[in-house]
């Protein structure tokens, strides 16, 4: 697998595979966590329409993973101003200490690729690109599967824990029963 940054050129890639899902998570488009959102008042066309702006604008950010030719999934990454929209938001902003510089806010796999290492080879690219940015602090709230067993993986949107600790990040404190906040430094 190799990863690559979603931009003009790669959107095609990223549209098939969003496509390929009925418009990913009820036709989210990776739009929930940013300002515009989702919800009842859009359509998937809308939400696609939004994102493919943003990301010719160079206002999106994600880490494409590629199985051959095959765009099979990715991570979304940027500022807390290009994703301001996140989960357990009260409970975050309950002790807030410095702003992150970067948020990484969700994952999406191909339903043929789940359980293959993909979210993995995400978090690397993702973790890469920051670094190729200008690196800083990273944050991201993952779910802690615990004892539960096994989680469906097209529910994990924002990663497991444990992948995220295989990646270096470190526990700050928990945001809801199972989520966590966690975050890296990346330079």
């Amino acid at each position: 697998m190799t990863t690559r940054a979603l931009d003009a050129a790669t959107w095609p890639d990223f549209a098939a595979l969003v496509e390929r899902h009925d418009g990913v998570w009820g036709g989210c488009w990776c739009m929930g966590f940013h300002a515009e959102g989702v919800g009842r008042h859009k359509s998937p066309g809308q939400n696609r329409a939004e994102k493919e702006g943003r990301v010719r604008e160079g206002r999106a950010h994600a880490a494409l993973v590629y199985d051959g030719s095959a765009c099979v999934g990715w991570c979304q990454f940027g500022s807390p101003d290009e994703l301001p929209r996140i989960k357990h938001k009260r409970a975050y902003l309950a002790r807030v200490g410095a702003p992150p510089d970067w948020r990484i806010t969700c994952f999406f796999v191909d339903k043929h690729h789940r359980r293959q290492g993909v979210s993995s080879a995400a978090l690397g690219g993702a973790l890469e690109l920051i670094a190729g940015l200008g690196g800083g602090v990273v944050e991201s709230f993952p779910e802690d599967i615990g004892d539960r067993g096994r989680v469906s993986a097209g529910f994990l949107h924002n990663g497991a824990l444990s992948l995220f600790e295989r990646h270096g990040f470190k526990r700050v404190r928990p945001l809801g029963k199972h989520h966590w906040l966690v975050t890296r430094t990346v330079s």
